[in-house]
This record gives structure tokens, sequence and C-alpha cells, in this order.
């Protein structure tokens, strides 16, 4: 790492995002860049395109941790070196020349190549500006920056900034003082990372697997698709009473519907997700007003229980997020090392709640002889789910879908089991998790219908024996079953069964004579099934769940010759005699 100290205004180390963003920019120098965010205004009235000009330059010049170049020591590690001065990058482009009903299509055309253009992490400044003229007082500004300078907060207190110094003549003395991101990062050096770690593996202590929707999809960036949703005003100012009444946040009750909707689709009921959360200590005066990057995205898990209410789930989702609030300036690999999984999640989601007035900005001040509109916000993401919620007059929702993983029709799928969670929510907050009605009409056509239609042409001089030998003879090696307790190929289930077989010839059983099976729903249940078959028996299921009343009743009318269980499950079944 090497410049010249004249130049070098200060050297900052990393916050745990930063890091992680950086791995990820760097690892594919070639490819698109996930990071590379963009906002857009179109600016209506007569503009001073130089005084807008030097607002943007008076930024650079307020803010350091705008000026920050990244470069690796010797050691490996990464560290920003803050530059005295750095030009600002600021491009205009006329399209007046163009047809009026070509325009917009080139404006766009023009803001997509910006965003597909990559920064140099090692050279400042790491954001740009485009204003491009689209009519005779019409213009488009569009601030493109590396997610690594600032998070979604940051932006509309950076705009607001930027418009209040165009209204003043750059007079930053108009402005408060801006409180310097280093105070940030000294208040994460005073961090107890001990407890945070300790706090941390405590919460996944039990955790059985990482949730991952596609596990041999990569991280290689792409460009990203989106599908969307939202409640209408009735439903989302229901949502929020049910909210407000039960002392919930509108960010826990999307975790809870967001865990509901992938758990349908993963099959599991212990799920983890990554959320990003604000991570502005408040012990920092003024942070809500300062820039930079704060936000960590950090796992959530999400343990489903069917019979619980919706709204019980959502109290205890809150509850224990908040026991690892103060433990969330923790970086995401120190966190996923400490819990021991590896990587813990492959999807995320987010709940915008930035301080934008209703002219997009957060307090813009600019000339009443103008106004903005505010356009809109890019960006991506490596995580082929992505969740983006916001709360207004209405809740928004934004799927992005990674289109080499998901196609539309399953990424909208997926989003509307999340929105059917929330109708749920607001028509009974009390109904059972494992009540709720999440399939569309069409997906429940194809559940019972479609999916159902299993009717085959089978030799009727073959029995269910003979057909799963033949399938054996063919596929050895191909997966027959799998569970819980692992998957079996064809050769392995036969194996398997056959010396079960023997040993129930062994014990009694025999064609004509009954032999019960009480085991839970695993592949060794099935290699069960096949032994008895193979013994001429016939197989008597017992389900462990059931009443042991119920159980005794089916064993003694039946006497079963054998029962085949496991030894803790034996311990609760009544005794028969078998």
């Amino acid at each position: 790492m090497s410049r010249t100290p004249r130049k070098i205004e200060d050297i900052l180390s990393l916050a745990p995002l930063q890091e992680g963003l950086l791995f990820h920019s760097v690892y594919d120098e070639k490819g698109l860049d996930p990071y590379v965010v963009q906002i857009s205004f179109d600016i209506e009235g007569a503009l001073d395109t130089a005084a807008l000009r030097t607002a943007a330059k008076a930024l650079l010049a307020r803010h350091a941790n705008l000026r920050v170049a990244f470069r690796q020591r010797k050691n490996g590690d990464w560290a920003q070196l803050v530059m005295r001065e750095v030009p600002l990058p600021w491009t205009e482009t006329d399209l007046t020349g163009l047809p009026e009903d070509g325009r917009a299509a080139a404006a766009d055309a023009a803001v997509a190549a910006d965003r597909a253009t990559r920064f140099d992490v090692t050279r400042p400044p790491l954001l740009r500006f485009t204003l491009i003229r689209t009519g005779a007082a019409l213009h488009r500004l569009v601030l493109t920056n590396h997610h690594l300078l600032m998070d979604g907060w940051s932006l509309p207190v950076l705009m607001g900034e930027l418009f209040a110094l165009y209204d003043t003549g750059a007079d930053t003395g108009s402005l408060p003082p801006a409180r310097p991101y280093r105070d940030y990062l000294a208040w994460l050096e005073r961090q107890d990372k001990d407890a945070a770690r300790a706090a941390w593996r405590e919460a996944y202590a039990d955790l059985a697997e990482p949730t991952h929707v596609a596990p041999d999809a990569g991280r290689a960036a792409v460009a990203g698709a989106e599908v969307q949703a939202a409640l209408d005003t009735d439903a989302t100012t229901a949502l929020g009473e049910i909210a407000r009444g039960r002392g919930l946040t509108l960010n826990s009750v999307v975790q809870a519907a967001w865990a509901i909707a992938l758990s349908t689709h993963t099959g599991r009921d212990d799920i983890v997700f990554g959320t990003t959360v604000n991570g502005r200590p408040p012990e920092i005066d003024g942070v809500e007003r300062m820039v930079g990057l704060f936000i960590n995205t950090l796992p959530t898990r999400v343990r489903l229980r069917p019979a619980e209410p919706l709204a019980a789930l959502v109290t205890r989702v809150q509850d224990e997020q908040a026991r690892l609030t103060p433990h969330q300036h923790l970086g995401l690999a120190e966190v996923q090392r400490a819990v021991g999984h590896g990587e813990l999640f492959d999807t995320s989601m987010v709940f915008q709640n930035y301080p934008v007035s209703r002219t997009g900005t957060a307090g813009t001040g600019i000339g009443a002889a103008i106004s903005l509109v505010p356009g809109k916000n890019r960006e991506a993401t490596h995580y082929p789910l992505l969740l983006i919620a916001s709360a207004r007059d209405t809740m928004r929702f934004r799927l992005n879908y990674r289109p080499d993983v998901f196609d539309a029709a399953t990424a909208q799928r997926v989003l509307d089991r999340f929105v059917r969670v929330l109708r749920g929510l607001v028509a009974d907050p009390d109904q059972p998790v494992g009540r709720l009605a999440l399939l569309g009409d069409d997906e429940r056509h194809d559940a019972l219908l479609r999916w159902n239609d299993t009717a085959r042409d089978v030799p009727e001089d073959l029995t269910v024996l003979d057909l799963f030998r033949e399938q054996a003879a063919r596929t050895p090696h191909a997966p027959a079953v799998t569970g819980t307790d692992g998957t079996l190929d064809y050769a392995e289930l036969d194996a398997r069964s056959s010396r079960l077989a023997h040993l129930l010839v062994a014990r009694g059983a025999a064609p004509e004579r009954f032999v019960g099976i009480a085991l839970p729903r695993t592949a060794g249940m099935v290699v069960a099934l096949l032994a008895v078959l193979k013994t001429g028996a016939a197989y008597l299921p017992v389900d462990p769940d059931h009443p042991a009343d119920r159980i005794a009743f089916v064993l003694d009318d039946t006497r079963p010759t054998l029962l085949v269980t496991t030894r803790d499950l034996a311990a609760a079944l009544p005794d028969t005699g078998t």
C-alpha cells in the first residue's frame, strides 16, 4: 500500500459489511458488480447546471469518507485511504437533439450503461454524477455509487444536502457540521466482540443445517430480475393496527411471513435467512444524519411450529431478535465462524424505512422554480432471492431473483405465498401457522389433481416387490429414498431390506402373518416395508404419534407376529404381548 503522504488525509479501518462487499467486488473483477447502486431524479424547471455541479463538489469536500480509496496492506488486510482532494466525476449529456418520443429511451439506455460500468475500488471517488437533459426545462440527475461508500439511509440524506447546497450557492455553513464516519468506526472498535460471538453461538447452538434455496448456484453476480406485489391501503392499515395493538413492528411481521414462505419452498421448519439491519448506534449523537455504510447483513433464525398462532410467532421472532440487537455490530463472516455452519443462508430481506420526504429527499429545500420527481433506485445482489419491503400508504414488495437460478413464475409463486401469509394475519392473527392457506388456485389444482394423476399401466402378474427389483437392477446407484436419516440408492435399499427380511423370518415372519411397523417417516421405514414384503408377510402400519389406546386397539385386534420399531419409540408403545 503506497500513496504520497501529502495526498492522504486519513487512513480508516473497514466496517464489517465493507469487508464483505469488498470481497465480492474483487472476487470477479470482470463480471457485473452487484454493489454498484443508482438513484435518479427527474428535475422539472429551469436548472442552473453549474450551480448543481458546484454543490456536488462541495459534498466531496464535506464528507471525507466519500473520497476514500480501498487499498490492500502487505499483510493482506484492506484499509480506506482518505484523499485530501479528488476530482468530481460529472458528466452532462444533452438529448434534446433527438426526436422527443425517443429521448426517454435514450436516457434509460444511458443510465443502464452507466450502471453496468464498474468502479475501480483503488481509485477514488467511488461515485459519479450524470446529468441528462431531456427537454428545455427537464433534466434527469443520476447518482451512481459503490455500496462500499454508503447505505440506503445515507442516499436521501446526501441528496438533501446536495439540493440545500444548490439553494445556498454551496455554502456548507448553512448545514449542520458533518459528523465524520471515523467516529462510527471508532465506536465499532470499542464493542465487546467476544460477548457478541458468544451470543450468536448460543442462539444457533441447536441449528441442524443452513437454509439454502439454491445450494449449487454459486456466488457469481448476474443481471437480476424482479417480481412485485403489494397490499392495498385497507390491508396495510389493518396490518399496521394489528401490529401496533400487539406491540409488534412491521419489520418483525415481514420477517415471520418471509420465514413461512421459505418454509413452503424448502420443506423445512427451522429457517435461516439474511436480514439487513440499520446498524446506526443511538449512542452516537446525530448518527441519523451521517453519511456512510452502517448497515449489516446478519442471519435471522425462525423456528416454525404448526400449532403456534401467527401473532404469537411474530412476537417470538421479535423477542429473539431483540436479544441479539446489542450484538449486531459483529460482521457476518465472524458470526458464521462462531456458529460453525459455514454459509448460513442464501436468501435475504430488507425492510426499507429511509428518511424520505414526499419530494423524495430528506428535507430538500430546492428552489421554488424547479421540482423533483423521484426515479428508480437501482441495486443488485448476488443472492438467488432478495425480498425488499417498504411501507408507506401501502406495503409494497419487490422480490429480486437471479434468472439463472429461478424463472419468473417460480419467483412470483414465492412472493405470492409471502403475501398470503400477511393477508392471513390480517384475516385472523390468532390462527395457527399450520392452517394458513398458502397455495394459489393453480397450485392447488396441480397439488390435488395433476400431481396425483399417477395412474400407470402395470402388468397384472407383477407385484410391488417385482417392480422394485426390476428398478434396482436397472439403476442400482440412483437415489431410491431420501429422509432425515439420509439417502439410500436402490442397491443399498435392496441390500438393507434383504438383511432385515432374513432377521424377521428368523423371528417368525411368514405368509399369512402380520408384521407391525411403528417407525418415523424416514428412509429406515421404507427399508422395513420392503423387508416385510420380502418375507411374504403383510405389513401393518402403526403411527407412533397416535394415542396409546388407539395403538393398543389396533395391535390387540390384528395380533401381529412382530413389531418393528426403535428403542426410543418402543418405550412409549403399549405392551400387547407382541
